[in-house]
C-alpha cells in the first residue's frame, strides 16, 4: 500500500488540521449522498462498506443543471452543421457546444455567436488554454510549452498538429463566432502561454 495516499468514497470537507500530528479533520456531506440507500451518516463507521473490499458501489447525489445547456447545445450543433470547428470530427455524441466566454462570467450568455462546437479532447483543450483561436485570422494557436513536448500520436496528431490551421465557420455570419468575444477568450489564452 502506498502511504499518503486516499480513495474518496464520499465528497467530505475539510473542517480542521491538525499539523502536529500531521491529520485531518473531515466532515462528510451528509444528507446528500446516499449509498445503497443508505445515508453517509449510516456508513460513516462502516456499516454500509465495511470489509468489501473493491466492489461496485453507487452513490445518489444532487446536482445543480444549467437549464439552458441543452438548447444552447443544438442551436451550436445545428448552426456548425454537427462537427468540431478544429478536427471536423462529425461523431455527435463526442462534441459539445463550448462556450467562448464561459457562461459564469459577463458576457457568457447561452447564445450562438457565443459557441463554439469541439470535440471533447478541443474542448478540453480549449478550456484549459492550452489552444486558443486567433480573433484576426481565426487560425488555432497551441502553447509554445505545448507544441515543443513529445508524447503520443494524440498530442501529435490530435493537438500539435492544430497549430496554424483555421477553424471550420459556420455557413451564416449571424452563426459565427463573436470577434469580440474570440478576441477576449484569446487574451486569457495568451496569458496561460
Amino acid at each position: 500500500m502506498v502511504s499518503n495516499a486516499y480513495l474518496p468514497v464520499w465528497r467530505v470537507f475539510v473542517v480542521g488540521e491538525d499539523s502536529a500530528s500531521s491529520s485531518f479533520l473531515i466532515q462528510p456531506e451528509v444528507g446528500m449522498v446516499s449509498l445503497d440507500g443508505n445515508s453517509i451518516a449510516a456508513s460513516m463507521f462502516g456499516e454500509v462498506i465495511a470489509n468489501q473490499g473493491a466492489r461496485r458501489a453507487y452513490g445518489t447525489t444532487k446536482v445543480k443543471t444549467r437549464l439552458h445547456q441543452q438548447g444552447f447545445r443544438e442551436r451550436v450543433m445545428r448552426a456548425n452543421r454537427e462537427h468540431c470547428a478544429m478536427c471536423r470530427l462529425r461523431h455527435k455524441k463526442l462534441l459539445d457546444a463550448a462556450h467562448i466566454i464561459p457562461d459564469s462570467e459577463p458576457g457568457g450568455e447561452a447564445v450562438v455567436d457565443n459557441g463554439l462546437s469541439l470535440c471533447k479532447i478541443h474542448h478540453a483543450t480549449f478550456d484549459a488554454r492550452v489552444i486558443g483561436i486567433d480573433p484576426d485570422s481565426l487560425q488555432i494557436m497551441v502553447r509554445r510549452d505545448v507544441l515543443q513536448e513529445v508524447d503520443g500520436p494524440m498530442l501529435r496528431h490530435g493537438i500539435q498538429a492544430m497549430d496554424g490551421t483555421k477553424i471550420w465557420l459556420p455557413q451564416r455570419r449571424k452563426d459565427r463566432p463573436d470577434p469580440e468575444r474570440l478576441a477576449k477568450r484569446f487574451e486569457h489564452f495568451l496569458r496561460a502561454g
